[in-house]
């Protein structure tokens, strides 16, 4: 680790060479410990993961994926016993004639998310809406575990 010396009373402080300081010996760090890493590409190069969000309401579960620039056609959403499956592939556009690439940020691949459901979903229920890149799927609960309201007599 480097070491830096302390600053005489008289001398000037530049914020800005301690902040490239830091970058510097964080890059110096992220060097040593991914060394396939160049810096330019994601640590998660070559994989795809589609965020979700899970929303537990008192009739149903509710999980929306993003799944930008994929049409229905390239997903598959399956239910077997107790797991939920979220699959499919996005095509590299071949549109672009030139392979001369700057920067390549968008993943394209194939995908799978898999999620484990709770035993009170109905799974023969399940409604998939497809629309602006979001896959929403309405997973209903059973009734028996839909919370139930017991009334209290006032004696």
């Amino acid at each position: 680790m480097k070491n830096y010396p302390l600053r005489k009373q008289n001398e000037s402080w530049y914020p800005f060479s301690e902040i490239r300081n830091l970058h510097n010996e964080m890059n110096r760090l992220f060097d040593f410990s991914f060394p396939h890493w160049d810096g330019e590409t994601s640590l998660m190069s070559g994989q795809w993961t589609p965020a979700i969000d899970v929303h537990d309401s008192k009739d149903n579960i509710v999980i929306k994926a993003d799944l930008p620039g994929l049409k229905k056609e390239d997903i598959n959403v399956s239910v077997q016993d107790d797991l939920l499956t979220i699959s499919g592939e996005k095509k590299k556009e071949s549109e672009v004639k030139e392979e001369d690439y700057i920067r390549t940020e968008r993943y394209y691949g194939s995908f799978h998310r898999a999620l484990r459901l709770p035993g009170q979903v109905d799974a023969a229920k399940v409604n998939a809406t497809f629309k602006d890149g979001v896959l929403q799927l309405t997973l209903p609960k059973k009734e028996e575990a839909k919370p139930k309201q017991i009334t209290i007599d006032v004696k």
